[in-house]
């Protein structure tokens, strides 16, 4: 279709928002060739590297977070969604939107506002089991909502008409066919034959409980052939994993990244991955089928990450840990047995249920061209409905 589209998409704050409209932004180009998409963030959160990098504009508003922590700051809040509200109306007269996505994090509220500023229809997608507040405030400010889990529609206003359209990961994930590309994957990562892979990935900004229990599990199982830890710990703390690892006689068989690129490498390799439970690495181990130990990150809105992990642990797919419980002794003796049944992962792995997350972009565009009033949206996947 040639019809011009003009998308812009409120996401910011860590990588559980923005991955999530990088993919819903591929998915638009695709589907409509030449169509400009745009997001709106802030200067604090990982967009400022992470859409720039993706080959996408960013405008940048001075919103703050819906944060209880700010303290008397939080009294700022009102004015500095306004304020924000008005220069999202700004980026969105200047950018010719016909639809605002808002993903989640703080910097979609103001987009999602302005939206309703300037008279455009926005849709609202909630990517965790218990939304954020950005977006259980949003919800009342547009009709249009998107789920990644039916259990989410109860916290919203209007949640009972949201539209189930999954979670939308990135086409290499979504379409990964892990058993065919594992020989190759173990390869580049320099994963020995016979071994078992297991990855710690903390999420966008790593996890320091998870990268302390990685480097003390490669102490204890130092003198092992037969496993292989790839750690994720983001930047801040590479060096002194990296020092740890040296120190203890991990690095024999531990390696320390401060990013994880290639995540359809890592997920083809690996035999199991302990992990955040961000919504959207939850939506990638359901569709990729990775056994998964869960850790939530306990402080998170609403414990939201505790109910994301559920989703997984509850069909059997994943194994849920506290975060209190996240350490070296603890996973010794959860992940050395796991490690030892290959009949178990697998089990676990045949319990993965993608649900509609395989289809979450497709899905997700298919209504912003609806609400756009493209002719592409003829021919584009339906939601469904609760």
């Amino acid at each position: 279709m040639s019809a011009s589209l003009s998308v812009v998409i409120g996401a910011g704050g860590t990588g559980g928002h923005i991955y999530p409209g990088l993919a819903l932004a591929e998915e638009l180009r695709r589907v409509v060739p030449g169509a400009r998409v745009s997001f709106i963030g802030t200067e604090r959160g990982l967009e400022t590297g992470l859409v720039p990098g993706a080959g996408y504009r960013l405008d940048t508003v001075d919103m703050i977070p819906f944060d209880p922590a700010l303290g008397a700051r939080r009294y700022l809040l009102p004015a500095a969604l306004l304020r924000s509200a008005q220069q999202a109306r700004g980026v969105l007269r200047r950018q010719g939107a016909q639809v605002v996505v808002g993903m989640g994090g703080y910097p979609s509220a103001p987009a999602v506002l302005g939206a309703r500023l300037a008279g455009l229809p926005a849709l609202i997608h909630e990517s965790n089991a218990v939304p954020g507040r950005a977006n259980r405030f949003a919800a009342r400010l547009t009709p249009h909502i998107a789920v990644a889990f039916d259990r989410s529609r109860r916290h919203l206003a209007g949640g009972e008409r949201a539209l189930t359209t999954g979670m939308p990961i990135a086409a290499a994930l979504a379409g990964l066919d892990r058993a065919g590309c594992r020989d190759g994957a173990r390869r580049m990562l320099g994963v020995p034959a016979g071994a078992r892979l297991v990855v710690f990935n903390g999420g966008s900004l790593g996890a320091a409980r998870l990268t302390a229990a990685a480097t003390g599990l490669a102490r204890e199982w130092r003198n092992r052939d037969d496993v292989r830890l790839l750690v994720k710990t983001g930047p801040p703390a590479l060096d002194a994993a990296r020092r740890d690892l040296a120190g203890n006689g991990g690095d024999r068989i531990a390696r320390a990244v401060p990013y994880l690129d290639r995540m359809d490498l890592v997920y083809a390799a690996a035999d199991l991955i302990v992990c955040r439970a961000g919504s959207a690495t939850v939506a990638e181990l359901a569709c990729t089928g990775v056994p998964a130990v869960l850790v939530p990150y306990p402080h998170a809105p609403g414990d939201h990450q505790t109910h994301n992990a559920r989703v997984l642990a509850d069909d059997g797919a994943g194994l849920l840990l506290p975060d209190a419980e996240a350490t070296a002794e603890r996973l010794a003796g959860l992940v050395g047995p796991l490690l030892a049944d290959p009949a178990r992962l697998a089990a676990m792995s045949g319990a993965a249920d993608p649900g509609p997350h395989a289809r979450a972009a497709e899905l997700l565009a298919a209504e912003v061209l609806r609400l756009a009033g493209h002719p592409a949206a003829g021919a584009a996947a339906r939601p469904q409905h609760a």
